[in-house]
Order: structure tokens, then sequence, then C-alpha cells
């Protein structure tokens, strides 16, 4: 099956509608790396990451990882680790997205799978389904509000692919 992302406002999964949000400029065939566009397209999900200090492990049969406080998401495009999970050390020069973070946004969120197999420096990274509370505009993720998330989680499986139009 094949969650949809009908417009700015509405994904959609079997009988199920949910109010999301989007990339505060909308989106577009033609990401670019800070753009604040979602990209278009047909991509697979990955895995399921939680904050397990703070909230349940999610029941989906997605694999799940626990976040820890040295997790982090590549969004340098000059470097070797682009669009990669990575551990934050000390001495790291290389600008990344926390995902350990204190507004709650990432106590839960899925990998979308854009520019991931092949990656293209400068396309764009760290495009994730994540959590909102007001559905402000993102910085080109999709967002839910946790109660729909979990839902969502619980519908989804490993092929589960999500449609962004």
């Amino acid at each position: 099956m094949t969650i949809i992302l009908k417009n700015k406002e509405t994904l959609l999964y079997n009988d199920f509608k949910f109010n999301c949000s989007i990339g505060k400029r909308g989106s577009s065939r033609n990401k670019k790396e800070g753009d604040g566009k979602t990209p278009k397209g047909l991509f697979d999900l990955g895995c399921i990451y939680y904050r397990a200090d703070r909230v349940p492990k999610p029941i989906s049969k997605i694999n799940k990882i626990i976040i820890k406080k040295n997790m982090g998401w590549c969004d340098d495009s000059k470097s070797k680790y682009y669009n990669k999970l990575i551990k934050i050390k000390k001495n790291l020069n290389i600008s990344h997205e926390k995902l350990f973070r204190n507004d709650k946004k990432y106590d839960y969120l899925i990998v979308i799978k854009y520019n991931y197999k092949r990656i293209v420096k400068k396309k764009g990274s760290a495009v994730f389904l994540h959590l909102t509370k007001n559905y402000l505009p993102t910085k080109g993720c999709v967002a839910l509000r946790k109660k729909d998330f979990l839902i969502l989680c619980k519908l989804i499986d490993k092929k589960t692919k999500i449609k962004i139009i």
C-alpha cells in the first residue's frame, strides 16, 4: 500500500485521512538542500526512530531504533556522510540535523528515503515523517500529530511507500 500526500495538508492511507504539514515552500520535483520544499515522487520508508526516554516503543511492522543523544543526520553536502545517520562527536565539523531534540518533533520519526540510495550532493537530505503540534510548515519534511503518527505506524509495513504529489 501507498501513503499519499494529496496536498499540503492532507495525508491519505487506505480509508484513513490525516491532517499534516509539509515544507514552507510547498513541494517540488527539483528539491535542493535548504530550499524548504518537500520532494515530490514515490519513496520507500526507512526505520522508525523514537525517543525511548519520552515515548513508548511504537507498534509497527517496521524496524524501530531508539534515538540516542549522539545521533544526527548529516545535511552537509561536502561530507561523505551526506544524507546518512551519523554519530555526533565533540570535534565533528560537519553540518547535521540533531535527532535528540528538546522540541519533541523527533520523538517519533520515519525516514523518507528521498535521495537515499544513489545520493546526489545538494539535492536534499534529512527528509522525515515527524511530529507536529500546530501544523506549521516544515523545512521539507512531512509532519503529523502524534496520535495520527501512531495510528499510521500500526497500519504500515516494510513494503509501504509514500507518494508525494
